[in-house]
């Protein structure tokens, strides 16, 4: 009975060693074709022909293509804004020099044909005062004077020259002043109670108003107010017409008006504001 269940032992060791080894086996073949796969698949890596980097390097190469293809669009999209923004800026110097350009012409237009208006108005005041327009020096002859002859006494009636005034009213503008100078001074005539002279009539208005007005620094000051260039204003005359107008140019003398209406313009002097000629009213630019 001993011999036999020593028997039994031995037999169950044996097959416990055994199957120990076919473990041992089959774990050193799992790990040998793992490697075998490892090895394959990096030499497939380096050939280029592995399915999973051909896949990665498909999705990169779009990427790269998509990456291109923006960075182009922006570069057409920056290049077309910065010509547009050339080709605004180009235009708005032209426009602007033109601007400048007509402005210098009419502002030299205006102060020549001042001057020009200035030296006619000189030359109406010397002819009314009987000055001539050249001073020639009076050439006399000096006699030496006998021992005999009584001390020559200077002849004090000569009067001298009136000082000669420089008027800055138009040619139009005098004559209507001394029109008016004309009617105040005229005497009254007499007449009956029956003629149509007798009839009550409206009094002459006098323009008694007047208002300060000059120009400094391109500026003009009128009635209190400061007013400038491209400025909205209403300008009234005296037969109570009101014009929507913009002060265009402001200059020495004078400024020039452009209506809203036509875009005709107009010169106003500084002489018809402070008389009254016409009155410049402030009004919205909208």
């Amino acid at each position: 009975m001993t011999t036999l269940k020593d028997t039994e032992d031995a037999s169950e060791t044996d097959l416990a060693k055994h199957d120990d080894d076919d473990y041992v086996e089959i774990k050193e073949q799992m790990y040998q074709d793992k490697l075998a796969s490892l090895k394959r698949q990096l030499q497939q890596l380096q050939e280029g022909s592995l399915q999973e980097y051909q896949k990665r390097m498909k999705k990169l190469d779009q990427q790269y293509k998509e990456r291109l293809r923006n960075a182009d669009l922006f570069l057409q999209l920056e290049t077309e804004q910065v010509e547009r923004n050339y080709i605004k800026e180009k235009k708005a110097a032209v426009k602007e020099f033109d601007d400048k350009k007509v402005e210098l012409k009419e502002n030299l237009i205006a102060e020549l044909e001042e001057k020009k208006k200035m030296i006619e108005n000189e030359k109406v005041t010397m002819e009314l005062t009987g000055d001539s327009m050249e001073m020639k020096p009076n050439t006399t002859r000096k006699l030496r004077r006998r021992p005999n002859d009584p001390v020559p006494i200077p002849d004090k009636r000569r009067k001298p020259a009136p000082a000669q005034l420089n008027y800055l009213l138009t040619d139009e503008q005098i004559m209507e002043d001394l029109r008016m100078l004309n009617k105040l001074k005229s005497p009254k005539r007499p007449v009956s109670p029956s003629s149509p002279e007798h009839l009550p009539t409206t009094p002459v208005e006098i323009p008694s108003q007047r208002y300060e007005a000059r120009i400094e620094e391109g500026k003009l000051y009128y009635d209190k107010r400061w007013y400038h260039k491209s400025q909205a204003i209403y300008l009234e005359s005296k037969d109570n017409t009101k014009i929507s107008c913009v002060i265009c140019s402001v200059g020495t003398n004078e400024i020039w008006v452009r209506k809203t209406s036509d875009s005709t313009k107009m010169r106003i002097y500084l002489g018809q504001l402070q008389r009254g000629a016409f009155v410049i009213r402030r009004r919205s630019a909208a």
